[in-house]
């Protein structure tokens, strides 16, 4: 469709989960009520807009992925803007605005955006309103609410400076007069969306003459004896405000239902991002000790057969699916648990006002309704607020459906964030909190994620273990609390936990006649190089790995390739090896207690661990912490990375762990080099930019 040019400007969206779109059509539809026109492109499709030619001024929204790589949506046109040949003047026609989206607990935060932000700059490209960097960390609502808000300004400030650039005489005026009549319209429409969250009657009562301050008084104070917020219970002021909530996304999805006759598609068909090989599971081991804190699994792949390839140091995906019983628990609550072996039809609905609706590239055109709600859908995703409003319309009860209006809303972000966001509350735990919600499953179709496969390091040398590939994880648990009715196991994690349960705790009817086990259970998976987190490219450069609990398991694989390099390469020069380990308790989580194997074969030259629970013994207490170890280290670890220009690993938990060994390398430099922090971090800076200090971690 194509737009007035007076009023239109180009919006770009660049996804990789789906958040970057989501807030694109935010724009995209408050954009008419600010007398405006979105011309919304994923930035991908490049032969649907030309930033060459672009005239009008440009929005992009773009996410972050990976190591802080831009999305794979957005690589062709990132490939494009770098070409080193593009003059400096190559943009200097084009006014943007950008959105970056990222979360800070990775190093190189928003850093999509910020590559395309600042290469739009060099290529001369001008600002028509400042870039806004949204951290999921916190709460992307808290940076893109308010740039959102400010747009509008800036849009018609850059379309006003554009149109006197034209020469167009009456532009001030009309562009005046554009303004002076939107800015009523948008305060007319915030009033009228504040009347209509304070009437609470069900659909069948909206005739009626009850006044709005009634329904207040009814419905909004809270019981005295109620006084702390809860997931369904809000206090006094947002119990009594009016509120601002987002618009009504609009419906666009058709749900057709039909018989129980023919096949599922192929799972390789729901996976975008390359070949898809099944793999057997041939062997599972539990690592850790029952009382541990936590259960910690290596699982081993069978990918002889197929042309799966990789290097120690990359990652790969696991397709999963979602727990089966809580799918059926959603389809009694949805009242369809008599079809969820009915096949449907999803197509998109006749006449929908949502701009080039189409049907999700993860749902099927034609499947059950379980593998839908099994292998396509993420029903555990914490629900957008977008979702909750769409929610509200399903809801009967006039006092839940006020608690959703709240959440949603601007005034309840706090709320929001804290009984949602946080507590990583899922669908299940709003129906449950919020029965009277009855939802389609159209809307659910709507508004859930693609359920993502996820990701883990390869834990093993495919030179040491030719066709085997070894991973290592630990089964996630969200114990119940005030807003989960029920304890509930990772995604994937309690998936693969369940599956190869015949293979950890195996009985009679599964063992052959030498007392193996005979299961042959099968996981789909596919490859997710790492560019960088890799064995030196020089064997004789030495490095460190830093990897407490399960982030050992790259080392692992690090470990045996080089001893068999060491085997089959023996005249080579083979630099020194540190390993930093920690966990809880030396006899219950200590899990690769053959490590000692590579300290005594000269593999590794130097075993460091430290055990953060258990008592200490000696008068002097032993250091807890990996972060401690290399402090007691300092003057190797400064000589490795300074003298002998070696490498610094880590692997593991971002938030609790990889940050405290990051300000110990800092500490380390700053003593060593007896120069001030400012300059140690300058030099650590300088070392992850030549790619010496890597890290794979995760929140």
């Amino acid at each position: 469709m194509c737009c007035e040019s007076k009023k239109r400007f180009l919006l770009l969206y660049a996804t990789q989960k789906g958040q970057a779109k989501a807030i694109a059509e935010e724009i995209w539809q408050q954009a008419g009520a600010h007398g405006l026109e979105a011309d919304m492109h994923c930035i991908s499709e490049m032969d649907k807009y030309n930033l060459e030619t672009e005239k009008d001024p440009v929005v992009i929204v773009i996410s972050t992925t990976g190591t802080g790589d831009p999305p794979d949506t957005a690589r062709k046109f990132v490939k494009k803007i770098q070409d080193k040949t593009l003059p400096p003047d190559y943009f200097a026609h084009l006014q943007y605005g950008l959105l970056g989206l990222g979360d800070s607990e990775y190093m190189f935060f928003c850093n999509g955006g910020r590559t395309v932000d600042r290469r739009l700059q060099e290529l001369g490209a001008q600002h028509f309103y400042g870039t806004g960097l949204a951290d999921d960390c916190v709460g992307l609502e808290l940076v893109v609410d308010p740039w959102i808000d400010g747009l509008w300004l800036a849009l018609k400030e850059a379309l006003q400076l554009q149109k006197e650039k034209e020469g167009m005489n009456n532009a001030v005026d009309a562009v005046s007069s554009s303004l002076s009549t939107a800015l009523p319209a948008v305060h007319e429409l915030n009033l009228s969306s504040e009347v209509q969250n304070l009437k609470l009657e069900d659909e069948g009562a909206r005739g009626s003459d009850v006044p709005s301050q009634k329904l207040d008084d009814i419905n909004l104070v809270a019981p005295a004896r109620d006084t702390e917020p809860s997931l369904v219970h809000s206090v006094p002021p947002i119990s009594q405000s009016a509120l601002n909530i987002p618009a009504l996304p609009p419906e666009y999805i058709e749900v057709q239902f039909q018989d129980t006759q023919g096949e599922n598609p192929h799972l390789s068909s729901l996976i975008s991002e390359g070949t898809t090989f099944e793999v057997p599971v041939t062997k599972a081991v539990q690592l850790t000790r029952e009382d541990a804190i936590k259960t910690a699994l290596l699982l081993e792949l069978d990918i002889s057969d197929t042309a799966f390839e990789y290097q120690p140091g990359d990652a790969f995906c696991v397709v999963c699916s979602n727990n089966v019983s809580e799918v059926e628990e959603l389809l009694h609550i949805l009242g369809l648990s008599e079809k969820g072996n009915n096949f449907v039809c999803v197509k998109v609905k006749q006449g929908t006002k949502k701009k080039g609706a189409s049907r999700p590239q993860h749902i099927p055109e034609r499947s059950t309704l379980k593998f839908i709600l099994i292998w396509c859908l993420e029903i555990r995703a914490v629900p957008k607020k977008a979702f909750l409003r769409a929610l509200v319309e399903c809801t009967s009860d006039a006092g839940e459906k006020r608690r959703l209006q709240e959440l949603c809303s601007r005034q309840g972000a706090s709320d929001y964030t804290r009984f949602i966001r946080d507590s990583n509350v899922c669908l299940l735990d709003l129906l449950h909190a919020f029965p009277s919600c009855k939802p389609s499953l159209s809307l659910l179709i709507e508004h859930l994620p693609k359920l993502q496969a996820r990701s883990y390091s390869v834990s093993s040398s495919n030179l040491y273990q030719p066709g085997r590939l070894c991973f290592v994880f630990n089964v996630v648990e969200f114990p119940a609390g005030p807003s989960r009715p029920v304890s509930r196991k990772g995604v994937c994690t309690g998936w693969l936990a369940e599956l190869v349960a015949p293979l950890l705790h195996p009985s009679k009817n599964t063992l052959d006649t030498k007392g193996e086990s005979s299961s042959t259970e099968k996981i789909s998976i596919f490859p997710r190089p790492n560019n960088a987190f890799h064995l030196p490219a020089d064997p004789s450069v030495p490095f460190i790995m830093v990897g407490p609990g399960t982030g050992i398991s790259p080392f692992i694989g690090f470990l045996q390739h080089r001893q068999k390099l060491r085997e089959q390469h023996p005249d080579w020069e083979f630099g020194e090896t540190w390993l930093f380990f920690g966990c809880r308790h030396q006899d219950r989580d200590y899990l690769f207690k053959q490590l000692r194997c590579f300290l005594e074969n000269g593999t590794l030259t130097h075993l460091k661990v430290c055990f953060s629970r258990d008592s200490p013994t000696a008068e002097v207490a032993p250091p807890k912490y990996v972060q401690d170890v290399l402090r007691l280290c300092a003057k190797e670890v400064a000589r490795v990375l300074l003298k002998d220009k070696g490498y610094f690993y880590v692997c593991g938990d971002k938030k609790h762990m990889a940050d405290d060994v990051s300000d110990a390398v800092v500490d380390i430099l700053s003593m060593e080099m007896e120069a001030d922090k400012l300059e140690a971090m300058k030099i650590l800076a300088m070392l992850r930019e030549a790619k010496r200090y890597l890290q794979d971690v995760w929140s």
